[in-house]
């Protein structure tokens, strides 16, 4: 694409407790790639008024400073996210979840490893747009440590509704390795990370180091 993208709306459903016999399922994180767009784009078609193309996903996957993520369970994909980086600022550009596997800490999956993976980008603040009447998604980006920081009149263009502007800081602190911890205690699922080119642990801040090790199980 010529010009930077101009993210569509960030959606996300609240998390919450999954029943315990849910609790030792897999599921796997790992970069999106080419081969699980089908199942993104099914997902994009059933959750936002307005999906992008196959293109404007092949296009964001071409281009440097970019992570998107893919959450599967066995082989099929049940969300995706991902952020783009403007100097040392990450920019949540997308996270959606199908709508059979909402209400179940996939979205907080995503954007616990969404925020890593922007740090492990340089950022040092991250920013997205939400829809002023999506409380559920604000109240999950408040426990990333998001806040409003302005607004957006008429930004989405299917019915005019503006777009609350949050920001979250200070992601280099302990404070914040530790929201994250919590964060990933809190929704529960025995997650495995596949794919990921981390850095040495010694070379990463302690909230990308204390993820653990690949494979973990979290009590909800």
């Amino acid at each position: 694409m010529s010009e930077p993208l101009a993210p569509e709306p960030v959606r996300a459903e609240p998390a919450a407790t999954k029943p315990a016999q849910e609790q030792e399922q897999e599921l796997t994180l790992s970069p999106m790639r080419r081969r699980h767009l089908p199942g993104v784009l099914a997902i994009e078609a059933q959750v936002y008024p307005r999906p992008w193309s196959a293109r404007l996903f092949e296009d964001e996957l071409d281009r440097s400073g970019r992570a998107y993520l893919v959450a599967r369970v066995g082989a099929t994909v049940v969300g995706y996210a991902g952020v783009l980086m403007i100097a040392d600022d990450g920019h949540v550009a997308t996270i959606a979840v199908d709508p059979a596997w909402q209400r179940r800490g996939i979205a907080r999956r995503l954007l616990a490893e969404l925020v890593r993976q922007a740090m492990a980008m340089g950022a040092n603040q991250l920013t997205l747009e939400v829809r002023v009447s999506n409380r559920g998604a604000q109240d999950l980006y408040r426990s990333f440590g998001f806040v409003p920081g302005g607004a957006r009149k008429a930004y989405y263009a299917d019915n005019g509704e503006d777009a609350l502007v949050m920001w979250a800081h200070d992601l280099r602190t302990e404070a914040y390795a530790a929201r994250l911890r919590r964060a990933d205690r809190s929704a529960g699922w025995r997650v495995v990370r596949h794919g990921f080119a981390d850095a040495a642990p010694d070379q990463l801040h302690p909230a990308v180091r204390d993820r653990g090790d690949a494979t973990s199980q979290e009590a909800s």
